[in-house]
């Protein structure tokens, strides 16, 4: 896949960086030299220059790109520049990174879906969530299980879990699903909202769009995302 990242400090380096290990191709984006110099041989593309300049991002590969993260932290107004001008470029993917509740708050009035909360969340988890279409979100317990919040892949639609048999299949267990419901924010901005369903039954029915909460190995985890 084809990533760009724009904001190379520490959080924005770090993810691409380890997308670039685990084989993308990744442009690094960032308006200073002394960043850009730092990262330019462990990414595809390392490129200075001004991401809330409108005239100065048509440089960049924007349709054929896959997924643009804005993780610029240091100056919010670029920040919101960017993140603007990237939508309304209709870019195919993006994410962009909040400090703060007020910040998210204006994200979210933008339409922005995605949010980057690294105060709360690593690199790892990510990198995790950009490389596996229906991953979420994840949450490692020890070396090698984990938990996660996975979109209930289409060969599951209309099963139960009972006919699925995630434990004898694959020995994964499902601790509940979540449902996205939408409410309005306090500026009055509809957004999405996760409503867990409880305890999980063998006669739960998963439908489209559920979110299915997993606990086991992760390679076995991984055989219920990609067969």
């Amino acid at each position: 896949m084809k990533y760009i990242i724009i904001g190379l400090g520490n959080f924005g380096a770090s993810i691409a960086e380890k997308l670039t290990n685990l084989g993308h191709e990744v442009i690094g984006v960032d308006n200073d030299m002394l960043k850009v110099e730092a990262v330019k041989d462990k990414v595809s593309y390392a490129i200075c220059l001004n991401s809330s300049d409108a005239q100065a991002v048509t440089g960049l590969p924007l349709k054929n790109t896959d997924v643009v993260m804005v993780c610029i932290g240091e100056d919010i107004a670029a920040n919101i520049m960017t993140t603007a001008l990237m939508k309304k470029m209709k870019v195919p993917r993006l994410i962009s990174r909040s400090i703060s509740i007020l910040h998210e708050t204006i994200l979210e009035a933008m339409g922005i879906d995605e949010i980057l909360r690294p105060e709360q969340e690593s690199a790892e988890r990510w990198v995790k969530k950009l490389t596996n279409s229906h991953l979420i979100d994840s949450f490692e317990l020890s070396k090698g299980f984990s938990i996660i919040e996975a979109v209930v892949p289409d060969k599951f639609v209309g099963k139960t879990l009972e006919q699925i048999a995630l434990i004898k299949n694959y020995n994964v267990l499902v601790l509940t699903t979540i449902k996205k419901t939408q409410e309005k924010n306090i500026i009055g901005i509809t957004r999405n909202v996760s409503n867990v369903q409880g305890v999980i039954t063998a006669n739960t029915i998963f439908e489209k769009d559920d979110i299915m909460v997993l606990y086991g190995k992760d390679i076995d985890i991984q055989r219920v995302l990609q067969e």
